[in-house]
């Protein structure tokens, strides 16, 4: 497409449109407005309409038409007029007497109604400035990742965080459901993984909590609705401590396992040679199958220490019978088996980048969380990356180096300041154009060791989450430091009056 860039950045929009042109004027909305919109836009036209009733105090209804609207109305309308701007992008038209809003999917028309809800002044909600605006992501993959295993977060939000990622365009929310500390989703199969595995003993109490399966059906169907992709992740053959406590016989030695209460990795790991493990993992699996539509799962596979699968004998065995080498290699079988069983499910699978070690699974997609080189090693074999280095997308680390003002955060990587996150670059400059296309993009990852509260997820999502907000969806010649720091304030404003916390800027 081509690259047009905005003329006037007035209008405190982000992330930043390819195109944006304000125009004298503005569009009042009164109790008289209303949306129009054809059949296959409903639930955008809904959805829409309940935002505005809620932002404004006005009952805006949606009314199903095909035919022309008359005058001081919102329209919605799918056009093949868009189709250069992909499924995601978007037309948007603020008149003194009409809005018109115009995709080529429904997703498209979705993310320009969230463009027109940033326009509403917090002060003045029954205003939008005229305008004309033409827009498309510049990446496919748009994530957060969201670990509720450390400390566990309610579902109302985890429905909180999807609003905002929806409000800035992210169509990615990874939930990060097991690992050593908690055990999160119920498996009816296998209970004892959040009757035993949910549970943790923290200071002399017992804690923890667990989603049902229709917990994660609501929360799936509320992602749906604002065109976000739930991302599961059962971790494997590492951060297991949980399910071994509620299964001690799926591990090397036996046990028995408590719950891990303290941070870090964990000697015990999934025992690779036995046979109960794969069933267990295969039933967990069959029953995500039915929660969660997603083409991908993500299966972990990072931090699992080899030490116990060294002097087990059903590891050396499996080693031994498959012809393998070691126990690096014992762990790309391990992945490999449940690739394949993925697979025959009609899933692709995901893991940190780990999993290259000992081989690729075939259809692989690999997170680069430990720097980019995971991620080029992946997109030189051919493989799909998403880029998530610590170094610029890990929102678990401090925001600034004056930790006696800051929320206690991880320490063992440097700070990462909402600059750094603007600054990053996901495509490696080493990538020839044909392994960059492998780059599906990048995300956010919030891990909760240090995280006990919703409050204080918040503040260290935002405001470094509008910032990668740009990262992935804006074209990178339009992304300006100055300019971005200057759409801010405004957002800053929509915070307050949801209630939302985040990190203030330092004057």
């Amino acid at each position: 497409m081509a690259l047009r860039g905005c003329l006037i950045i007035m209008l405190p929009i982000i992330p930043r449109p390819l195109s944006c042109v304000e125009k004298r004027g503005q569009f009042e909305l009164t109790p008289e407005t209303a949306i129009f919109a054809a059949s296959s836009l409903q639930a955008e036209g809904t959805y829409f309409a309940q935002q505005l009733s809620a932002a404004t105090g006005l009952v805006i209804t949606m009314k199903l038409t095909a035919s022309a609207a008359p005058h001081h109305v919102i329209r919605l309308e799918l056009t093949d007029d868009c189709q250069h701007l992909g499924t995601e992008g978007y037309r948007l038209a603020i008149m003194p007497d009409a809005v018109k809003i115009s995709a080529a999917a429904p997703a498209g028309i979705f993310y320009a109604c969230q463009t027109a809800l940033q326009l509403l002044p917090a002060n003045a909600p029954r205003t939008l400035p005229c305008a004309e605006i033409e827009d498309a992501p510049r990446f496919r993959w748009r994530g957060m990742h969201l670990d509720v295993c450390r400390h566990f977060m309610p579902k109302e939000f985890i429905k909180r965080c999807l609003d905002l990622l929806a409000r800035y365009k992210f169509n990615t929310f990874h939930w990060h459901l097991t690992e050593d500390q908690g055990w999160r989703l119920e498996i009816n199969k296998h209970p004892k993984l959040t009757e035993i595995g949910a549970w943790r003993m923290e200071n002399g109490e017992r804690y923890g909590g667990f989603y049902t399966q229709d917990d994660a059906r609501e929360i799936v169907a509320y992602a749906q609705e604002r065109h976000i992709t739930v991302l599961p992740e059962i971790e494997m053959p590492g951060h297991a401590v949980a399910a071994l406590a509620a299964y001690p016989e799926l591990s090397c030695s036996g046990g028995p396992f408590e719950v891990a209460t303290t941070w870090g990795i964990f000697q015990d790991v999934y025992c690779a040679g036995n046979e109960r493990v794969f069933t267990l993992l295969e039933d967990v699996f069959s029953e995500v199958f039915d929660i969660f539509p997603s083409q991908y799962i993500h299966i972990g596979g990072d931090e699992c220490p080899k030490e116990r699968w060294k002097t087990c004998h059903q590891c050396q065995a499996r080693i031994q019978a498959e012809g393998l080498r070691n126990e690096e290699e014992l762990q790309s079988y391990f992945i490999k088996r449940i690739e394949k069983f993925l697979h025959a499910n009609n899933r692709r699978l995901i893991g940190w980048d780990e999993i290259l070690e000992g081989g690729l699974a075939p259809d692989a997609t690999v997170m680069s969380w430990r720097g980019e080189q995971g991620g080029i090693e992946a997109a030189r074999q051919g493989h799909d990356v998403i880029m998530t280095p610590q170094s610029h997308c890990y929102f678990d680390h401090y925001q600034s180096s004056d930790f006696a003002n800051e929320p206690k955060a991880f320490s063992l990587q440097p700070p990462l300041p909402l600059e750094d996150v603007y600054a990053y670059e996901p495509i490696p400059a080493e990538l020839m154009p044909e392994e960059a296309a492998h780059v599906l993009g990048a995300q956010a990852n919030l891990w909760t060791e240090y995280i006990p509260t919703t409050q204080q997820a918040e503040y260290m999502l935002l405001p470094r989450l509008c910032a990668l907000s740009e990262v992935v969806w804006s074209p990178k010649e339009l992304r300006d430091e100055a300019n971005f720091f200057s759409r801010l304030p405004a957002h800053f404003d929509y915070f307050d009056a949801m209630g939302i916390n985040y990190r203030r800027l330092k004057k």
